[in-house]
């Protein structure tokens, strides 16, 4: 498996308030990247990134983190293309965040077994079952859209200001898609959700 560390960017979703300690998985992190590595190359992935909460300073120039290099936030997005198309998975429900990539790599294990039993003809437990359509839960409101697109600006913007003076707009929308373009291996649903806000807001009169 070829792999790379890339920053996390903005956690857009509910963040876990009570985790599970790290200590619950003993494997060495060697052990870690093989099942990672023995998963999505089952799906077909080329390139896994797993996107870390780390500051660009803290990544070698071949995807690595530098020794000493402080992960502030535990949470972790493994991304990857595989012959179902673009996957992304996300937790924070462990303490580390070697914890986390290990949770999804067991995850994508779980998943893997569906198959024996002839659930699954496609992939869909990979993609998700579709049955179920989005909805008007999948709509935002302005004030929701703009709360969304200022969470992955770094605190370069509030949602007031990109409700108050909609020229900023466009500068958050570049700002929060740095890491969440699935060209850089983020998170192509993130991606959708910050595209629709700075949507909803371009066309939302004030």
């Amino acid at each position: 498996m070829r792999y790379e560390i890339r920053p996390l960017g903005p956690w857009i979703g509910p963040v876990t308030t009570s985790r599970s300690p790290a200590s619950r998985f003993t494997a060495p992190w060697t052990s870690t990247l093989d099942l990672l590595g023995r998963e999505t190359d089952h799906l077909g992935a080329r390139l896994v990134v797993v996107q870390v909460d780390v500051a660009e300073g803290g990544l070698r120039r071949d995807g690595m983190l530098r020794a000493g290099a402080k992960v502030a936030f535990p949470g972790v997005r493994v991304s990857f293309d595989s012959r179902h198309g673009p996957l992304t998975y996300a937790t924070d429900a462990y303490a580390g965040w070697q914890s986390n990539v290990r949770a999804i790599a067991l995850g994508l294990e779980a998943l893997r077994a569906v198959d024996r039993y002839g659930v699954s003809k496609s992939g869909e437990q990979y993609r998700g079952w579709s049955a179920i359509a989005a909805g008007p839960a999948d709509a935002m409101s302005a004030n929701e859209a703009a709360r969304l697109l200022a969470a992955g600006t770094n605190g370069r913007f509030t949602a007031e200001q990109l409700l108050a003076d909609r020229a900023s707009v466009a500068l958050a929308y570049k700002l929060a898609i740095r890491t969440l373009h699935p060209d850089v291996g983020g998170d192509a649903e993130m991606f959708r959700r910050v595209t629709a806000a700075r949507d909803l807001l371009n066309n939302d009169p004030i």
